[in-house]
């Protein structure tokens, strides 16, 4: 175990859109989308990178700190939509940006549980280096609108935002508590897109976002033949939420019914009261309330959620929260102590 805390955080969101005005640009049935339950998304206006939100939350996440970036010891940036460029590693990229001359980096590239994950491989990275103080975690989701269509990939609206959290070792407040992950390799495949890498580098000849498979499509090809494994994998989907966070509390040595916050992703609020039901949290203390001005930030969600909560004073000194999430094939659970 290591003793750290998140000092502070900060954000970037891109512009506010209203969902009921947008959907029809992105699908043919906007009633569908409005029907979700989400009012406003962000969108990074045209040329505002990944890298520029990044640069924005970690800026604002440092002067909250009251530190300058060359105290960092660690800069680990996740990413949660296509990078900026093949062959290039953002997160070394932001530590340019902030004028760092030499720091360790690490990248992710793990989905919407990438924030969770990431306070695990911060903490790890300190506990095996004890000269280590502080470290830098910036999640951001920057949709590549060529690539995917943000009213169309799953039941949410994609967003583009960045948050960042500094957290140094022997800080008492929002300290870190454990982690626990899996991944069941047999859902690799069900946000794939089949070009942009090197078996096929190139897109259709014609090809639009529009075109871009939803997870309806891949879901149905994945499994069309065999109705079973479907409804297994629809009810799995919550179950190990739950079996991950508890997995969480037991290497925390606390109880899941310690637990008095649940943060999900940016879903629908039936989906998460999926998640906090069965822990026995009611949907006032989750991010239900925050998901629908916001909309999915991919793996930003739960540190936004987060940070949100406790600069408004919905989260007490000493609550018990568990962040958790779903990427493609990968279930995660964090714990956080206020």
């Amino acid at each position: 175990m290591v003793d750290i805390g998140i000092v502070s955080f900060g954000y970037a969101f891109g512009e506010d859109q209203s969902v009921a005005a947008a959907a029809a640009d992105y699908v043919s049935d906007p009633e569908r989308v409005v029907k979700w339950g989400y009012h406003t998304f962000h969108r990074a206006a045209d040329g505002v990178t990944g890298t520029d939100l990044s640069r924005g939350a970690a800026e604002q996440a440092l002067s909250r700190a009251g530190i300058t970036a060359d105290a960092l010891d660690l800069v680990v940036v996740a990413i949660t939509d296509m990078p900026e460029y093949s062959y290039w590693d953002s997160a070394s990229a932001l530590a340019r940006e902030l004028k760092i001359g030499r720091t360790q980096t690490l990248l992710l590239q793990e989905g919407c549980g990438s924030g969770v994950n990431g306070l695990f491989y911060v903490a790890s990275t300190l506990a095996m280096q004890p000269e280590a103080e502080y470290a830098l975690l910036v999640v951001v989701n920057r949709v590549s609108e060529f690539h995917r269509n943000r009213m169309n990939v799953i039941n949410t609206v994609l967003s583009d935002a960045a948050v960042a959290v500094v957290v140094r070792r022997g800080h008492d407040a929002n300290k870190w508590l454990a982690s626990e992950q899996f991944t069941d390799p047999e859902y690799s495949d069900l946000l794939r897109l089949d070009f942009g890498g090197a078996v096929t580098p190139l897109p259709p000849v014609g090809w639009t976002s529009a075109d871009a498979p939803s997870a309806y499509d891949q879901v149905r090809e994945q499994f069309g033949g065999n109705p079973a494994a479907l409804r297994t994998f629809i009810g799995e989907r919550y179950t190990r939420l739950v079996e991950v966070i508890e997995g969480a509390c037991r290497r925390a040595g606390v109880e899941r019914t310690d637990l008095d916050h649940v943060i999900y992703l940016n879903d629908v609020p039936s989906s998460i009261a999926a998640v906090a039901g069965p822990l026995g949290i009611p949907l006032e203390r989750t991010n239900a309330a925050i998901a629908p001005g916001h909309g999915h930030m991919g793996g930003a969600d739960q540190l936004i959620s987060l940070g949100l909560q406790v600069e408004s004073g919905e989260l007490n000194p000493g609550d018990l929260v568990a962040l958790c999430g779903i990427s493609t094939g990968r279930w995660c659970a964090t714990l956080i102590r206020v």
